[in-house]
């Protein structure tokens, strides 16, 4: 018989790792609530209609598309579409077998709901949304096939104060995750008016996509890149200045470089304009502390091209690890569904990295490494079964409780009690019983002590 398996980039999650994402997606989900944020969710599944063309040629290729149930087969076998098989246009064919396909992602499945319900909608609209989604990539450290986004939205409203909240938000996640972070923020405007000020602006992807890469790479690697794509060579040498320029500054949030920004992007319309917006959050954010570095990036060029204003990039500076959360301003999302106007800002956490950081640096609180409090042990049936009165007892009282309901030497139900974690025994036998005065053993300590229930349900309550 074949071993099972589950399919490659895709996980199960034991009780420990559960634990442990929970109280990720809590610790989270509280910090979006506290800022009037809304719960979200939509299906797992989309019309391939409004998830193709929304992520360009590459996303289309990594979608995982579902056949159509029962015979899926049935239009491919019409004469028109027999053609089409022998030509493979598998493109043809994919939209004949399969009318619907997996999340890609959770941003454009909330641009389809916010057209579809806009007139149950009050905006501007504040939503966030932890579910998972798929994607046929190439499994890789930190990068999965199936795997979960956290994102939070405001749609509807231009204000640059919500870039200044999110930004806030970020801080504030990463602080109750007690994990070291820099947050770098940019705008989509700065690096179009880079590639008109160094006489390509027909090539601004190009460029962008190649800056994106710097990380990665380093200047040779962005240099040659631009190369192949047709940059002269004082185009280059303008983008690489411009680069070392804003990159050697120590400081973070500072005025230096915006300083220099003005002067190199003087008299470029669209230059000033981001300079205007990074000044303006800047503006939003005087007297609000921030626990981790905020630092403005002109180089940061988040590869998504339905960006428009503010971007934004979170990496953890203690690990080796590529961007864990980031997002930004995108004037017309909701136009692809035929929405036209509705600007909106989000920020997405990368839940799956987080994670890996979190474990890497052993970040993880130890006492949610176990979900019950106090186990319940007894020496005899009779004594397990005068036990279940005051289990409940301790439950109504929400306190995580269990009972050890084998017939097992009381050495065994120990060891069963060590390997959950489980911080507090209750040991009960005849004397027990008789007294109504409990032995709880600390299983951390190795101390005991004996107390009534009631004395036991104050000392957790």
């Amino acid at each position: 018989m074949k071993k099972p398996s589950v399919p490659q980039g895709m996980r199960d999650f034991s009780p420990n790792q559960m634990l442990k994402r929970q109280w990720l997606f809590d610790s989270i989900k509280k910090v979006f609530i506290k800022y009037g944020f809304l719960p979200l969710e939509t299906p797992t599944m989309e019309n391939l209609s409004s998830l193709t063309g929304k992520y360009g040629d590459e996303g289309d290729q990594l979608l995982f598309r579902v056949l159509n149930s029962g015979d899926f087969l049935k239009d491919v076998r019409k004469k028109d579409a027999q053609k089409k098989v022998e030509e493979l246009d598998y493109k043809e064919i994919t939209t004949k077998v399969s009318k619907r396909g997996l999340r890609y992602d959770l941003t454009v499945p909330f641009a389809r709901y916010v057209v579809q319900h806009q007139s149950e909608i009050t905006f501007p609209f504040r939503r966030f949304q932890i579910q998972p989604v798929w994607r046929a990539d190439r499994p890789q450290k930190g990068r999965y096939r199936e795997f979960y986004q956290c994102d939070a939205d405001v749609v509807g409203s231009d204000s640059l104060i919500n870039e200044a909240e999110l930004l806030q938000m970020a801080d504030e996640v990463f602080e109750k995750l007690n994990l070291k972070v820099t947050i770098k923020l940019n705008s989509r405007k700065i690096l179009q008016g880079l590639s008109e000020v160094v006489g390509f602006a027909e090539k601004m992807t190009d460029i962008t996509v190649a800056i994106d890469k710097l990380d990665k790479i380093g200047w040779e690697g962005v240099s040659k890149e631009l190369s192949e794509r047709e940059l002269s060579e004082e185009a280059i040498s303008k983008i690489k200045q411009f680069i070392e320029s804003t990159t050697s500054v120590d400081t973070s949030f500072n005025n230096e470089k915006l300083e220099y920004l003005k002067e190199f992007f003087t008299g470029n319309a669209v230059g000033e304009a981001g300079i205007i917006e990074l000044e303006q959050v800047q503006q939003f954010l005087q007297g609000i502390p921030f626990v981790n570095n905020l630092e403005i990036d002109p180089t940061l060029a988040r590869g998504l091209g339905y960006y428009t204003g503010c971007i934004y990039e979170i990496k953890a500076e203690e690990a080796e690890m590529g961007s864990i959360g980031g997002g930004g301003r995108y004037d017309d999302l909701t136009g692809i569904f035929g929405l036209k106007g509705y600007s909106g800002v989000g920020i997405s956490f990368g839940i799956e990295r987080i994670y890996d950081v979190l474990e890497e640096l052993d970040l993880f609180p130890e006492e949610i490494s176990t979900s019950t409090k106090v186990i319940f042990l007894a020496f005899d049936e009779s004594a397990r079964i005068w036990s279940l009165p005051l289990v409940r007892r301790l439950r109504d009282r929400n306190i995580s409780t269990e009972v050890y309901t084998e017939n097992k030497n009381i050495k065994k139900q120990f060891d069963y009690a060590n390997k959950r974690n489980i911080p507090f025994c209750v040991v009960v036998g005849e004397n027990e019983m008789k007294t109504g005065k409990l032995a709880v053993k600390n299983m951390i300590e190795g101390s005991q002590e004996l107390m009534s229930i009631d004395e036991l349900i104050e000392k957790f309550a």
